[in-house]
């Protein structure tokens, strides 16, 4: 397993920025976030595979962009021009086997084995 911790949630008006922070114990073959609202299912929102190549939501291309800084042991979610419904608890996740190549997205919340605890965005 991993360990994730996630920071850098707040409250933003429609059309600001946010940036996520998931600091790792180490990194895993695919590691991402997902979103959730309550009553609805856990989202996918951004991916990146151990080999730099990223995957997002068709809801967030060109407005989220996901990196990592392999020195820092940190996966990132740069948020822009948010909307109310990105409204959502953000979630960093990491898995040790899949991976996540640009492409194909196969993957859902079920495959990722190590989760952080979660940061609220709120847009308005």
């Amino acid at each position: 397993h991993v360990q994730l911790v996630e920071s850098g949630g707040g409250s933003v008006q429609a059309g600001g920025s946010l940036r996520l922070s998931c600091s790792a114990s180490r990194y895993g073959t695919c590691m991402g976030w997902f979103r959730q609202v309550p009553g609805k299912e856990r989202e996918g929102v951004a991916f990146i595979d151990r080999d730099g190549g990223t995957t997002y939501a068709e809801s967030v291309k060109g407005r989220f962009t996901v990196s990592k800084d392999n020195a820092k042991n940190t996966l990132y979610l740069q948020m822009a021009s948010l909307k109310p419904e990105d409204t959502a608890m953000y979630y960093c996740a990491a898995d040790l086997l899949i991976r996540c190549l640009p492409g194909s997205w196969w993957w859902s919340s079920g495959d990722f084995s190590s989760w952080g605890q979660g940061t609220q965005v709120t847009v308005s």
